[in-house]
Parts: structure tokens; sequence; C-alpha cells
């Protein structure tokens, strides 16, 4: 068994390759494409629309490249293809392209990068499971070398910016997804068994059960409630005066205390049930939210505001894939996990781009944040609903 174990650990490490580097070139490509295009000359309305060209990538590339990888299990080969051909797009944002050629490039570009966490996770789910159930502390273990890869850009770019201003981001772009595609490439060729006479698999079954329904509804505003932050947040701080570099350092807290979680959140996720964890993360946001939207100038509060990036999104991420695993298993999985980012994440960016560009263009960038503590207050009454479903005995004790 220990031999098995090790072995085991050992197959985890192109994955967490794969998690650094993809989160790396997030982490200066999401923070700092607004101000990107803001330098380009774009206006607010403008930048929210080509900003959410990402989320609207998540409305059918993630669920497209999930039903292929299920249904031929080169999960692995897709990867490579959409990594390389992400790279390829990349070299284009060094050519002079008006709104609707740099709207094409970021099409085409995160139409092969937005499905490439899910397909990835999917590929190694067999290697964070311990007798067939979701093993937090080795997920997390991996999970927390894409929160690493993140901290390093995200630091480095800012002092970058800083010093030398946007003009380097295509390159930034080039050279983040150059690694990706290289680690993908240093996966092993793994191929998933796909019987010739196995019957299909239906998916709807699962969609219809009540708690399926409203984890996912809960799912969509948790996000929702997020996007002030993934679209707006530099935005929003370089509004209110704050340097690059300090744009990289409020970046950089809600990054450090996510590796904190993820390394130590085989501790705390036994102390309470996913779907009671679902809630306390949701709260935990509606308060993020409004600290932001009231407070924002204020230094000590939007650090600890960031500082709760731990349970808005570290937590409440381990939570969602450990109940998509126990929801979507088998040749199931990777349209679980396509349909979970396309719910969660295609159409809450859309919608809170899109609503974030117009509203903060009439009424300023602090009325999104607003917007966002509406949004994580109905998620968190969403979440307590599926808690309630999921423990009926426990929610009725506490009734009486």
């Amino acid at each position: 068994m220990p031999n098995a174990s090790a072995a085991n650990r050992r197959q985890l490490i192109p994955f967490a390759a794969v998690s650094a580097s993809y989160f790396a070139h997030i982490g200066f490509f999401n923070p700092y494409l607004p101000l990107w295009l803001k330098e380009l000359g774009f206006g607010l309305v403008a930048i929210s629309i080509l900003t959410s060209v990402q989320a609207a990538t998540r409305l059918f590339a993630p669920y497209g490249w999930g039903w292929l990888s299920d249904h031929t299990g080169e999960r692995v080969k897709l990867l490579r293809y959409g990594a390389s051909m992400a790279l390829v797009c990349a070299c284009l944002l060094f050519m002079e392209l008006g709104p609707l050629g740099l709207g094409l490039v970021l099409l085409v570009m995160f139409t092969h990068t937005s499905s490439m966490m899910p397909m990835s996770e999917a590929a190694m789910a067999h290697l964070v499971s311990q007798g067939g159930a979701f093993d937090a502390k080795r997920y997390g273990r991996v999970r927390l070398f894409g929160s690493i890869g993140f901290l390093v850009t995200v630091f480095m770019a800012g002092a970058w910016f800083e010093h030398f201003g946007m003009k380097h981001f295509p390159g930034w772009t080039v050279l983040s997804l150059a690694a990706v595609t290289l680690s993908v490439w240093l996966l092993p060729d793994l191929k998933e068994a796909i019987p010739l006479h196995q019957e299909k698999v239906a998916i709807w079954p699962v969609l219809t059960q009540a708690p399926v329904k409203w984890f996912f509804i809960t799912a969509f505003f948790h996000v929702l409630s997020h996007i002030g932050i993934y679209v707006f947040f530099s935005l929003y701080l370089d509004s209110l005066g704050y340097s690059k570099v300090w744009i990289g350092m409020l970046w950089a807290v809600s990054v450090i205390v996510e590796i904190a979680w993820f390394f130590s959140q085989s501790k705390w996720m036994p102390r309470l049930p996913l779907t009671a964890w679902l809630v306390v993360c949701s709260g935990a946001m509606a308060l993020r939210m409004a600290l932001t939207a009231q407070w924002a100038d204020v230094l000590w509060v939007l650090l600890i505001a960031q500082a709760l990036h731990a349970l808005t999104f570290a937590a409440n991420h381990t939570v969602c894939i450990a109940l998509l695993s126990h929801h979507f298993p088998g040749r199931l999985r990777g349209r679980g996990q396509a349909l979970y980012t396309v719910i969660a994440y295609g159409f809450p960016g859309v919608l809170g781009g899109l609503a974030g560009g117009l509203l903060s263009d009439q009424f300023g960038l602090q009325s999104v944040y607003w917007l966002s503590l509406i949004a994580a207050l109905v998620a968190t009454a969403a979440a307590y609903r599926v808690w309630r479903l999921q423990h009926p005995t426990e929610s009725g004790q506490q009734a009486h």
C-alpha cells in the first residue's frame, strides 16, 4: 500500500504542474487585462464586453470539450490541442487590432482555455479519491500549486507593469501560455477505456434531483457575486488611487489565504457537512462584498475583505468539486465538470460583466459591489436550501 500511495503521488506531479502554469497565466491575465484594455483607449462598457468574452466561451466550450472527452476518453490529447491553439492565438495580441479583431482573438483563445481545468480535474479524478471517496487533502495539495502560480505572477506582473507600463501584456500572455503548453505535453498520455457496447449514461436524471438543482442555483449566484472581483476589482482599485503594485498586493493577499486553506483544508472540512460549508462560504461572500462596497478606501478593511477569499473561493471550490464527484461519477464526470463551468462561470460571467459595465458607467464602480452583495445573499439562501435537503433531520432538530 505505501508503494501504491507513493506511485499515486508521483502521478499527481504533472497535474500539479498544469495547475501551477495555468493559474500563473490567470494570475496576471485576469487582474491586468482590464488595465491593458484601458491603456489601449477602451471605455468601461467596451472593457466589460471584452473581458466578458472569456465567460461567454464558458457557455459552450466546456460542455463541448467535456462531452468529447467523455465519449473518446482522450482528455490528455484534447488538453494538448487546446493549449497549443491558445498559444498560437496569444501571438496575435502583438498585432494592432481593433475591438472586433481583439474580441475575435480572445474568443478563439478562451474557447481553447476555458475547459482546460475541468478536463484536467476530470482526468485526475481517480487520483484524488480514496476508496471511491473524494480526498480533500490530496486534491488540496494539487490545487495549491495553482494558487502558488497565481501568486507569483500577480506579484511579478504588478511590479513589472508599474515600472514598464502595460505594453508588455501580450508578451506575458505568450510566455505564460507557452508554460501551460509545455506542462500539458508532459502529462502522461492516458486514455480512459470506453467499452464499445456500454450503454449511454444520461445526465438529465441527475439534473432533475432537487439537491442538484439547488446546488447549481447557489453556484450560479455565488460566482455572480464574484464578478465584481474578477472583472472590475483592478479598475475599482485604480479609480481609488491604488498603484499597480498595491493592486497586485491586494490580489496576492487573497491568493495567500487561498494557499493556506488548500494546504490545511483536510483539518477543517470534516468539521461540517459539505452542504453546510456552502452556506458558510456564501455568507462570507456577502460580508466580503459589503466591506468592499462600503470601505474599499480603508486599506485594513479591504485586507480583511480579501482574506475572506479563503472561504469565498478556496473552500467553496473544494466543496463544489467534491459534490460534483458525488453527483456525477464515472462517465458523467466530464459533463458534470463542464456543466458546472457553464452554469457557475459562463452565465454569471456574461451577465455580471455586461450588467456591471453598464451599471458602473452610469453609477460608478462602487455600485457593482452592492449588486454583488445581493447576489451573495441569494446564493446563501440557495445554499441553505441544499443543506436542508441533504440534512433534513439536523435542520429539523435545530428548528425545534
